[in-house]
């Protein structure tokens, strides 16, 4: 009979990309097929498969998750403008104008909203790592944003009734064209933006002219990829901008232009600042957010951080802008919001402008609050949420729901979790700044984005960190929040695979609480145990150590780290795991 420990019920397993792969087949191969008895149902979402099968294949992975209740997931890459050509090249049967938005954006928020699954992240507990924190008092970092326009400037209110939300394009034919319609609940928050092209250009001349005066490398920061009708149509204007007037201006100043994914970059920059820059953030109210949080550093500095820090982020529903309408206007026009037949707003638009339609579910607010209060008060955490309630209608409902669940719980006799509600401003600089003790961080879902990149950056590195996605029906995914480390990625193929180099502890944590939600449920004592023993294992790895180059230095005990490549360290734990 075979010693391998004998597991019921399948798991879900998601593929991904790059060197994230590469990491999750070693591991997969060394610590579940080695010695484990469980079906694996293995689904491809890797970049090319997605595209071949023109995103149909999320919907597999989203009916496997929903059928069996627990999965494990990788990181996927987000195809850019480059790698999509590539690939079209590669598979010159498809064509590209009848390609699927799934096919080339990012998997995370279709399977998210596809099992209703709200997220949480938090630190690894590994105890001999120490923060070192960047010197920021003094740092000579602007943010700069634009004014107007945007979420700032939008309209947004509660859905008067249950009904359809049709969003209107009047041009010059006076006729009216439907753009997008989407059914909601009475409550339910809704909110319609645009930002004016024009503007837009206005700005980024200024932001590179101010470059150049005042001498800064320039750091531009979207998130065009999620939002690629909205931010997308930004970077391309602000990009196309900057090579056809300022790069040669720039390359004979010697100054750089960097551009990234805005929580990446964030996480970047407050982690491991750069002496002099403009860091430009288009979007005003992230942009607002992060303007505030840089110059607290500026003054005060990055404390120690004496504790572990937890975010919850809400996606159900596929609520805010990761579920939002956007597209640039095609022609100069009005547009307009119809809710259950009435004319709720119209507002000028001129082709070319970026336009944004976003909505949540109050109930799927309702749900992730209660999950929220639920895992606070589990783990006896302080919760600060994070709301611009005084002047949105679209934040305020945010509020009352909160309150909605503090009576209910209070009714059932049940005490909730001490909670505040601030700004997300003030959320983000409570978090990096002042963290309690053991606090929780609520946020909606690109503040959660760009917060939790911050925290785990701030953390050690991002793969410290753990990822639990909960739905209301009990279905579970576990991921690491870190990409697919594609510059590792470059190096391992460049030198056939015997350069490799990843830090694939929360690959492992993420796997480990899989398994140990699949023995909690199928009270299978003996793969409980084992998922338990290997997130010993991995911190007692660490622990003694032993660790992967992006954490040198970190630990409590510099002079006793002993540097090991990807293969070394999954060595190192299964040695602590035994037989």
């Amino acid at each position: 009979m075979s010693n391998k420990i004998q597991v019921k019920a399948p798991l879900v397993v998601l593929h991904g990309d790059e060197m994230a792969q590469v990491a999750f087949e070693q591991i997969l191969e060394r610590f579940v097929n080695a010695r484990l008895a469980i079906e694996l149902v293995e689904i491809d979402l890797s970049a090319e498969n997605r595209l071949l099968t023109n995103g149909q294949v999320i919907f597999e992975a989203i009916d496997a998750l929903k059928r069996y209740g627990v999965g494990v997931k990788n990181a996927g890459m987000t195809v850019n403008r480059d790698q999509l050509e590539e690939m079209l090249q590669a598979h010159p049967e498809l064509e590209k104008h009848k390609l699927d938005p799934l096919a080339t954006k990012s998997p995370n928020g279709a399977i998210r909203k596809g099992i209703g699954g709200n997220i949480t992240r938090e630190d690894i507990q590994f105890r001999n790592l120490r923060v070192i924190a960047p010197k920021w008092i003094d740092r000579d970092i602007v943010v700069d944003t634009m004014e107007n326009g945007g979420i700032k400037d939008s309209y947004n209110e509660l859905s008067p009734a249950t009904g359809v939300l049709k969003l209107l394009f009047v041009g010059k034919s006076g006729d009216p064209v439907e753009l997008h319609r989407r059914e909601l609940n009475k409550g339910d928050p809704w909110l319609v933006a645009t930002n004016d092209i024009a503007d837009v250009r206005t700005w980024a001349h200024q932001f590179f002219q101010r470059a150049l005066d005042e001498k800064r490398d320039v750091y531009l920061g979207l998130k065009d990829t999620v939002i690629a009708g909205y931010d997308g149509v930004m970077r391309a204007a602000i990009e196309g901008i900057f090579k056809t007037e300022y790069k040669e201006q720039f390359d004979a100043a010697g100054l750089e232009y960097h551009y990234e994914l805005v929580d990446a970059q964030a996480a970047r920059i407050v982690a491991n600042p750069p002496e002099r820059a403009l860091w430009g953030v288009p979007d005003n109210t992230t942009g607002r957010k992060l303007y505030k949080l840089v110059e607290q550093l500026k003054c005060y500095g990055i404390p120690k951080r004496e504790s572990h820090v937890s975010i919850s982020r809400m996606s159900a529903g596929g609520g805010d802008q990761y579920g939002s309408f956007n597209m640039p206007a095609q022609h100069d026009g009005i547009l307009k919001v119809v809710v259950d037949g009435v004319e709720k707003h119209a507002r000028r638009v001129k082709q070319g402008d970026p336009m944004l339609l976003m909505s949540n579910d109050r109930e799927a607010i309702k749900d992730w609050i209660l999950q929220v209060f639920r895992d606070a008060s589990r783990k006896g955490k302080e919760v600060y949420f994070g709301l611009k309630r005084e002047y949105m209608d679209y934040d305020d409902v945010f509020s009352t729901v909160i309150n909605d669940v503090r009576m209910e719980l209070t009714k059932d006799r049940t005490s909730p979790p001490s909670f505040m509600i601030m700004r997300p401003s003030s959320q983000l600089i409570k978090m990096i700044t002042d963290p309690p003790r053991n606090a929780l961080y609520p946020a909606q879902n690109l503040d959660g984005d760009i917060f939790s990149d911050i925290s785990a950056a701030l953390g050690g590195s991002l793969a410290t960190a753990s990822s639990i996605i909960e739905s209301k029906d009990g279905t579970m995914l576990f991921e690491a929040p870190h990409g697919t480390a594609h510059d590792l990625f470059l190096k391992y193929k460049e030198s056939d695979g015997k350069v490799a180099h990843f830090n694939s502890s929360a690959l492992l944590y993420a796997l480990a609480n899989a398994l140990e939600t699949l023995g909690d449920r199928e009270q299978n004592e003996a793969l409980t145990d084992y998922a338990k023993s290997l997130k010993v294992a991995l911190e007692a790895t660490v622990a003694d150590g032993i660790i992967t180059a992006d954490l040198k230095g970190k630990t409590t005990k510099p002079e006793h780290e002993k540097l090991v490549d990807m293969a070394g360290f999954l060595d190192a734990v299964e040695e602590r795991l035994g037989a």
